[in-house]
């Protein structure tokens, strides 16, 4: 069944102004709305009652993307508790449906959504040209979804290194900044490709 509409539920602000750069180039012939909150705690607080909301009018050929960042939360439990709210609401998800017959996917930022910026170097440097070149093959940052100590304050530290957010980093402006830049098919993060390699499945184009 092709996929006509999907809406894409996120925490913050800054993961909404990064799909809407990517998303055209990932579904070019799907229109999509993507909803925002201020935190993972207010995501929580609604998206019971979101997902109560669609059970009750969402067309077969529509869907809804849920995106949240693990942060420090056991990434298990946290997708349990995503596909929990979905299977209360009434709602089938890609994770326990056969073949298409899905209503919700669940993904997860592994660890946060700056960890999908290391996984697009490239990208960050045409952003911002003075960061080093050299950041990837260095041991702390090989692999953009186990970076140690927190990836967003990892990731202000380079920049700041480099000259840029000296009073601290400006997360919609890096979005905004960074978005247009990314090739979705160069990324190295695990958690990016597995949230791209499903929104390419949605757009009949995997």
């Amino acid at each position: 069944m092709s996929v006509t509409y999907v809406d894409i539920i996120v925490e913050e602000p800054s993961m909404e102004a990064l799909l809407r750069a990517l998303l055209p180039r990932l579904i070019p012939d799907v229109p999509f709305s993507i909803y925002s909150f201020q935190g993972k705690d207010e995501l929580f607080e609604r998206l019971p009652d979101r997902l109560r909301g669609y059970a009750h009018w969402l067309p077969e050929n529509h869907r809804v993307v849920v995106i949240v960042d693990r942060d420090d939360d056991d990434c298990l439990v946290l997708k349990a508790r995503l596909e929990a709210y979905a299977q209360a609401a009434g709602l089938s998800t890609r994770s326990h449906a056969s073949e298409d017959r899905f209503s919700v996917i669940n993904r997860i930022a592994i660890e946060e959504l700056e960890a999908w910026y290391f996984g697009d170097w490239e990208a960050v440097r045409a952003a911002f040209p003075r960061v080093a070149a050299t950041i990837p093959q260095q041991r702390s940052f090989r692999n953009p979804d186990s970076v140690v100590g927190g990836t967003w304050e990892a990731f202000e530290r380079v920049l700041q290194r480099a000259g840029y957010f000296k009073t601290g980093l400006r997360k919609l402006e890096v979005a905004r900044s960074i978005g247009p830049q990314m090739d979705p098919m160069r990324n190295v993060s695990h958690s990016f490709c597995v949230l791209r390699d499903a929104i390419l499945e949605l757009g009949g184009r995997l």
